[in-house]
């Protein structure tokens, strides 16, 4: 089930921060519940992404973007996503989840997220976002200009520009 009620208490504690400057970090602190965990009494990994939610979705709260989104009357979703899990993250850890916008092309906006367990990385995460209108993918300019970013169009770092180029090249719909 979603953390409906860590969600919640994230984008509370998001709408009274001050404005996050892109490329900022976001920090959210949070624990490794038993609802959270597998079979092999760790952090499952489908969680650890849903967990990156909570820093997601304040960043996109405090940028400015999801005004953007909701004025223009567009949406917001993930496109894609790179993860490496290096650490096991057990029961009842203190975990804190730093999120940063890193940058953006035509067509995404990057977000990376840090997850450490006991102050130790143990997760890191590159999420791809789109926002989408009635006519298909608004192009990350347009995004920006609404958002009053236009300027902040920094390169990817080079390991996230490859993992870009080889998205690009996957088919679509896969070859099963």
């Amino acid at each position: 089930m979603y953390p409906y009620l860590r969600a919640a208490l994230s984008i509370f504690r998001a709408s009274r921060m001050p404005p996050l400057a892109p490329g900022d970090v976001h920090v959210v602190h949070t624990r490794c519940w038993p609802w959270d965990i597998d079979p092999f009494m760790e952090l499952n990994n489908g969680r650890t992404m849903t967990l990156m939610d909570l820093g997601r979705i304040p960043v996109a709260i405090r940028s400015g973007l999801i005004k953007a989104v909701q004025a223009n009357g567009w949406r917001l979703t993930m496109a894609g996503a790179c993860v490496q899990y290096r650490r096991r993250v057990i029961p009842f850890a203190k975990m804190e989840i730093r999120t940063r916008a890193i940058g953006r092309d035509d067509r995404f906006i990057y977000l990376e997220h840090l997850t450490l367990a006991g102050g130790v990385p143990a997760h890191n995460a590159v999420y791809r976002a789109v926002v989408a209108g009635p006519d298909g993918i608004v192009p990350m300019d347009r995004v920006a200009e609404a958002m009053g970013q236009e300027d902040w169009n920094p390169p990817l770092p080079e390991w996230v520009a490859d993992w870009a180029a080889a998205e690009a090249k996957r088919p679509w719909p896969p070859e099963m």
